[in-house]
């Protein structure tokens, strides 16, 4: 019998969200789960060279990339299927993207469990790249709200999966190399309000801002600071330390927000511009020009960018009400915002390492302040409870993760020296926004990696769903 034709099929060069190492694929783009299936199974044709499934192409490296074979684009799948407001659960499909599901459950006072630092990342790559956002010390990753999800194996059969089960360990920040993820069902957060009480304060060096954070982190569902990787001697480690809460509805009277009225001394909110306490507002500022000279975020540029955004930052302010979009997505009111580091892209690395062990943290900081790394966007939290998933990312204490143009002069040597001192620190590299880490490395950050590979040689013995992620580390 000839392979399934799979449908809207063109060759495209890829590449992850750092425009790095791009390859060339085949795109397919299933619109129902019965094309999803055909894919696959064309996919595993001989000589077809796999594939892998591919969200909003937020991954930073080469998670969703497959040199020669074929890449299925999953945003077809788009619909929200069922929303119960009272239990507090979405089942949707899992190209859904959780701006999508912001704009849909925001107005029903829910919101998504986590979300990492852009809403532009469908539920599947969420689920796939177990992402982490503000609030794991509180609320742990993605897949610990997942209930369960929809999988299509290699065999081309769709399995229901749920938490518990080896299936779901392995796909739970598997890089989508066990399955295509189809669908959802996705526990939600009750919220009151669109906006967030947000306090902010100032560090003057690491160990302030990470006595800061141990001292009070617990006070707060959501927490991060922004962190100086330029700043030397006795200003190592200066930060922004920037922490809240979903705002609720008396925050908002109490700032002067009235509904359904106009009473005397209160701002009305319809005349605003705000008819609901719970609509999802969104800013958009022009795109990034498509071609920007190679050295603009070099070490003098960002250098007084960073200057700039510690001294205007507040020494110490309270209650601040931000909306959601700002707090949580800044960067998203940018379209292409990748694109300000050049044509050669951009390296984001980010590790952990356990609590007890801040020396090695501290070095590390100390060597990329030393080296003068340009990352103006470099973020510092905190991780609680390590996640159930053999390849998720986090595991209790310090996530590092900047931004480093790829031109930098010695970058791959620099950074594998920093891989080798947080595989030597029993901490971990995240894959969904790796690029470049040596193989033999892997093992020592990931004690599960064995397990993950034979599940994966039973589920998919003929290698039907391949990256060039998984080639390069042997996953």
């Amino acid at each position: 019998m000839p392979a399934p034709t799979p449908p809207s099929t063109r060759t495209v060069p890829l590449t992850g969200w750092g425009r790095t190492a791009p390859t060339a694929a085949r795109l397919i783009r299933p619109r129902t789960y019965e094309e999803a299936t055909d894919a696959v199974r064309a996919c595993g044709a001989l000589g077809a060279r796999g594939g892998i499934a591919r969200g909003l192409g937020r991954a930073y490296g080469d998670a969703a990339q497959n040199a020669g074979g074929a890449v299925l684009d999953m945003t077809g799948l788009d619909r929200v299927r069922t929303v119960d407001a009272d239990a507090g659960t979405v089942h949707c499909d899992a190209g859904v993207s959780l701006h999508r599901l912001m704009e849909v459950l925001l107005p029903l006072g829910r919101f998504v469990p986590v979300t990492p630092g852009t809403r532009q990342v469908t539920v599947g790559g969420a689920i796939a790249a177990d992402i982490h956002g503000k609030n794991h010390h509180v609320s742990g990753s993605f897949a610990r709200h997942v209930l369960s999800l929809e999988l299509l194996t290699a065999d081309g059969e769709i399995h229901t999966v749920r938490p518990g089960t080896p299936l779901f360990d392995a796909t739970a920040g598997g890089m989508g190399l066990t399955g295509v993820i189809l669908g959802a069902t996705v526990r939600l957060l009750p919220v009151e309000t669109a906006w967030m009480s947000v306090d902010t304060e100032r560090a003057t060096d690491l160990d302030d801002l990470l006595a800061r954070l141990a001292a009070t982190d617990h006070y707060y569902r959501y927490s991060v600071a922004w962190i100086d990787l330029l700043a030397r001697g006795a200003s190592t480690g200066r930060a922004v330390l920037t922490r809240g809460d979903h705002a609720p509805r008396e925050a908002l009277r109490t700032a002067g927000w009235a509904w359904g009225t106009r009473a005397r001394g209160a701002r009305s909110a319809e005349r605003d511009g705000h008819p609901s306490p719970l609509e999802f507002r969104t800013s958009r500022l022009p795109a990034a020009p498509s071609f920007v000279p190679e050295g603009l975020l070099g070490r003098t540029t960002v250098g007084l960018f960073n200057e700039l955004w510690y001294r205007r930052a507040p020494r110490s302010r309270t209650g601040e009400l931000q909306r959601l979009a700002t707090f949580f997505h800044p960067l998203d009111g940018v379209p292409h915002w990748n694109r300000i580091y050049g044509r050669s892209g951009f390296v984001q690395y980010q590790f952990v390492v356990g609590y007890g062990r801040e020396e090695a943290l501290r070095r590390i900081v100390d060597r990329i302040s030393t080296r003068r790394c340009p990352s103006f966007l470099a973020v510092l939290k905190r991780f609680g409870e390590g996640d159930a998933g053999w390849l998720s990312f986090p595991m209790p204490g310090w996530t590092l993760a900047l931004d480093i143009p790829a031109g930098l002069p010695g970058l791959d040597a620099f950074l594998d020296e920093l891989d080798e001192e947080v595989a030597a620190a029993g901490g971990r590299v995240y894959l969904a926004k790796d690029a470049r880490l040596r193989p033999e490395l892997l093992a020592a950050m990931y004690p599960r990696l064995d397990e993950f590979r034979e599940l994966r040689r039973e589920l998919d013995p003929r290698a039907v769903f391949v990256s060039d992620l998984a080639r390069r580390l042997s996953l």
